[in-house]
């Protein structure tokens, strides 16, 4: 008899992991079939069929294509997938998935919503507590999918980056000058606007960290912060007007587009 699912294991694992099954089945697929194409051990398909672990999102897309579901069976992906790490507060993903107005500014690290591939998997990896590579393979595809709202022309984004998140040497030189070249070709839509703070300023807001604001269609304005694991989504008239001013204050004292433009490609020209 086939091992099915431990009892403690989630039933979306099973009934996600069967419903593959099933589709190859019905297709005429074998596990060595579908194990080659999405370049997994067929042990490893064995295992997500039965309910063993979690049917990623690689395995269920090509079983998708192959066995010509047309969508319906990657669609049961998102009920298998674990929760996204704690560094966000509650509420911030449908803030910033309906927001019509996004600023943005960062001291060390590249924001999310410009982070190649790359360059976000080598901070997933740093993550404590330490991820697996299947809840890396979700937070990287989640955040590669929240990048689409950058091409919806009319959401504007404003990004401030420290110069010194510039040369934070994530995951190499290689790693770096692509990321830099992204911020280039990203900064070239005309609803993106990044601007580069240069360092050896001094004191100047923003030193106590990354903060984020967003305003919704209705008007609503947010401010989003965190510091380590603690994360903050707040609405208090106060709290947003005090972080405003902080934003255009950074925006102030940082390079215009062109200058900033001119900045990353002199420290791309470094590395």
């Amino acid at each position: 008899m086939a091992k099915t699912g431990n009892p403690e294991n989630p039933i979306s694992w099973r009934y996600a992991g069967d419903q593959m099954m099933k589709w190859r089945h019905l297709a005429g697929i074998s596990r060595e079939e579908l194990a080659a194409e999405s370049n997994y051990q067929v042990e490893s398909i064995k295992s997500m069929e039965q309910g063993r672990r979690a049917p990623t999102y690689r395995a269920m897309e090509v079983a998708d294509q192959l066995c010509r579901a047309n969508g319906i069976l990657l669609a049961g992906y998102q009920y298998v997938t674990p929760e996204p790490p704690p560094l966000r507060a509650p509420g911030y993903w449908t803030a910033e998935s309906e927001a019509v107005a996004l600023q943005e500014f960062h001291l060390i690290l590249i924001p999310g919503l410009l982070q190649t591939e790359e360059y976000a998997q080598t901070l997933m990896r740093g993550y404590v507590p330490i991820q697996t590579d299947e809840e890396i393979e979700v937070y990287l595809a989640r955040r590669m999918k929240r990048q689409e709202r950058l091409k919806e022309q009319a959401v504007l984004f404003h990004f401030i980056v420290h110069e010194h998140a510039l040369g934070t040497m994530i995951g190499g030189r290689e790693v770096m000058r692509k990321q830099l070249q992204r911020l280039l070709d990203v900064g070239q839509q005309r609803n993106v606007f990044i601007q580069i703070l240069p360092a050896g300023q001094g004191y100047f807001p923003g030193l106590d960290g990354p903060f984020t604001l967003l305003e919704g269609p209705d008007g609503e304005r947010l401010v989003h912060t965190e510091v380590q694991d603690a994360a903050v989504l707040d609405a208090t008239r106060k709290r947003v007007d005090s972080l405003t001013k902080s934003f255009t204050m950074l925006g102030m004292h940082a390079l215009g587009e062109e200058e900033s433009r001119e900045r990353i490609r002199k420290v791309m020209e470094e590395l």
